[in-house]
């Protein structure tokens, strides 16, 4: 992949991006292997690779510059504006999206944030894209409310632009910083989930909601997760982390009793939609801590799927999961280190099955699917 951004300095985010592609997946490849090398892994499958540009689903862009020129992008480290609208992993459909953005914001008088003087409202554009229909959600992240009445008066002008826009919310993130978001949330649509599908499955992303940045890659990722878990002929299970509900809708069955857990209430709501869609009596989702969830039971399923954050499972809950030993774990991973170090507390389990996802071109990151069975 070509990109003038990394070849004049300016963005170095890909930073693997002078190997060659085929040798990104050997080295992660090989990295993954020599994780688990003290598991001895029963069964390998080859890599899943992506598309090396274009690939992308969302845009988290920091808005500095001036109201009347609004620079979208990043800021380097010398606290220097860096516009990445022509950035190659964005699809082609980004690109008339940040041309309007540009004059929407003097339109409605939001004025990019200066971190340097802590002065200005508007702090971050973010734009993510459905695959099913080419829709978007588009966020205003906001220092408070004091511009709120001037972007609502604003819109209607950006919608007439811009119609794929579905959804359309205002986060306030007051605080000085580097946090992309906070807690208060503000609906600008009636409508505020955007509708997505992968595979046969319908899915939902709201505002707070967490969704993959890569979405043909995560639809290989569950339909494997759903491969592996069929060949089991299990019928109860639980999807813990499971945020919009991606691998348990896929893993369901309408059999099956699955009960999917995820802090964040958002993601939650989404889930809910979708297995009401799909008809899904036996699937149930609750917004819960997922290790004080299980850790609070009594009972255990056949099959326990985790897909944590970079930082694991942990060590709470790899003892609970000892002590009740379910006869089968699948591990989804986005941090194989903090995943091989939770499997080496899983001593009586042994890996089955390793496959690894590449859901981030270009970086050392890759996602990785582990079954483990219960020896």
């Amino acid at each position: 992949m070509y990109c003038a951004l990394y070849d004049a300095g300016s963005c170095r985010s890909c930073q693997w991006l002078e190997r060659p592609y085929s040798q990104q997946i050997t080295d992660k490849q090989s990295h993954l292997e020599q994780l688990l090398k003290a598991h001895s892994p029963q069964q390998w499958f080859a890599p899943v690779t992506s598309a090396q540009q274009a690939f992308r689903n969302k845009a988290k862009m920091v808005v500095s510059g001036s109201v009347e020129r609004p620079i979208l992008g990043m800021l380097a480290r010398d606290g220097a504006a860096v516009d990445l609208c022509a950035c190659p992993l964005y699809p082609a459909s980004f690109a008339p999206v940040f041309d309007c953005l540009k004059p929407f914001i003097a339109r409605a008088g939001l004025t990019p944030y200066n971190v340097a003087r802590k002065r200005g409202e508007l702090k971050f554009i973010l734009l993510t894209e459905s695959t099913q229909h080419g829709k978007l959600m588009l966020r205003f992240v906001l220092r408070s409310t004091a511009k709120l009445a001037q972007l609502r008066a604003a819109l209607p002008w950006l919608q007439q632009q811009l119609p794929q826009l579905a959804v359309i919310s205002a986060n306030i993130q007051p605080v000085h910083m580097a946090i992309l978001e906070g807690e208060e949330e503000i609906a600008l649509t009636e409508n505020q989930a955007l509708a997505e599908q992968l595979n046969d499955v319908p899915l939902w992303i709201r505002p707070q909601s967490f969704f993959q940045t890569n979405p043909a890659v995560a639809a290989k990722l569950y339909a494997t997760a759903r491969e592996w878990v069929r060949e089991l002929q299990v019928d109860t299970m639980w999807d813990l982390f499971c945020g919009v509900g991606g691998f348990g809708l896929h893993c369901a069955t309408p059999s099956m009793m699955l009960t999917g857990i995820e802090i964040n209430a958002e993601a939650i709501a989404c889930a809910t939609q979708s297995a009401k869609m799909m008809g899904l009596s036996g699937v149930q989702f609750a917004a819960l801590d997922s290790t004080r969830f299980a850790t609070a039971r009594d009972d255990v399923p056949q099959l326990v799927l985790v897909n944590p954050p970079r930082r694991g499972i942990g060590a709470e809950l790899c003892q609970y999961l000892s002590r009740m030993a379910p006869p089968y774990i699948l591990y989804s991973s986005c941090n194989a280190q903090t995943m091989a170090q939770d499997i080496a507390q899983l001593a009586d389990w042994r890996i089955e099955r390793v496959q690894l996802f590449d859901m981030f071109p270009h970086t050392a990151h890759y996602e990785v699917l582990t079954l483990l069975r219960h020896q």
